[in-house]
């Protein structure tokens, strides 16, 4: 992990940025571009902007994929009812 203390984030140039990015979303919480060292290189460089913006997306989307989604009521009605009328042997 890089070490991002004396930085220069104002002035850095877009392939330092790049080099910089595992790093950062992996110490952040995943919201780069709402980092306020980032605001001035962020205005100042559109690409990695939307670079930026991109990997934040895919960032969120792949965490959508592990979080474990619980039934709706309806299915647990459905599911009780079922077993209701199901004839007992």
């Amino acid at each position: 992990m890089s070490d991002l203390t004396n930085v220069d984030f104002d002035n850095m140039t877009a392939a330092q940025f790049e080099d910089y990015l595992p790093d950062l979303f992996a110490s952040g919480d995943g919201k780069v571009s709402e980092d306020p060292r980032f605001a001035t290189f962020l205005a100042k460089n559109p690409d990695c902007a939307a670079l930026v913006h991109d990997l934040e997306a895919i960032a969120e989307h792949a965490k959508s994929l592990f979080e474990p989604k619980e039934p709706s009521d309806a299915v647990w009605s459905n599911i009780a009812s079922k077993l209701k009328d199901e004839p007992q042997e």
